[in-house]
């Protein structure tokens, strides 16, 4: 491969700076790491947005949290057809190999692939319309939502929208037999959030109301 090029100079002070300090006031924290393994509480999948930092929203250390990053915090339906599935694999790790007894879907504000499919649905994106379009066939997971914030007034669909996107991919999860399976026994629940990250807001989703509350 003759198109990787060194690690830019300021990620690399950053990380003698991390081993210099984190890493040497917990080096037999890492060693344990190492040694044991990793077993996680919980699994957060949330957005690849660079503004949503979970291990700083919930103050978790390493080893606490599986996270897996995708455009908008969506899971698929359960669909075992041979092809890539990352995030399906990712949930799959979670649940049958580590055990984790959560899963958290976090959401946020401003979500700029919430807002692709929004544009998409209306018919204002027909970029994303395109079979080429990794992201519009990625954004195809949150139509239903759409369908459900559709007749809302303009200035609030986008934010109900992302609420469903995390509504979804809740639904999507219970499709995986194997999730449906432990949360069924007790052993594994599902939480869905949303974070306003201009106000450093976290929403929980409630069943019972089907609505989103501060916590």
């Amino acid at each position: 491969m003759q198109h990787a090029k060194p690690l830019p100079s300021y990620l690399v002070q950053r990380y003698h700076g991390w081993k210099a300090t984190t890493y040497k006031d917990n080096q037999a924290w890492y060693h344990r790491l190492a040694d044991e393994g990793q077993r996680p509480r919980a699994m957060v999948i949330s957005c690849c947005d660079s503004r949503v930092h979970v291990t700083s929203i919930f103050g978790a250390d390493q080893g606490e949290f599986f996270i897996h990053r995708n455009i908008a915090n969506l899971v698929p339906p359960y669909k075992p057809d041979g092809l890539q599935h990352g995030t399906s694999a990712a949930v799959e790790y979670a649940v049958t190999a580590l055990k984790v007894a959560h899963i958290l879907v976090l959401g946020h504000s401003n979500c700029g692939g919430v807002q692709g499919c929004l544009d998409m649905c209306s018919g204002h994106a027909p970029e994303l319309e395109e079979t080429s379009s990794f992201v519009g066939r990625w954004m195809d997971i949150l139509r239903p939502g759409y369908d459900r914030v559709k007749e809302l007034p303009s200035e609030s669909q986008r934010d109900a929208l992302e609420k469903q996107a995390v509504i979804v991919s809740l639904e999507n999860l219970m499709t995986f037999p194997f999730v449906a399976e432990e949360v069924e026994k007790g052993r594994l629940s599902l939480h869905g959030l949303w974070n306003d990250i201009g106000e450093g807001g976290v929403e929980h989703f409630l069943p019972e109301t089907g609505g989103f509350q501060p916590i």
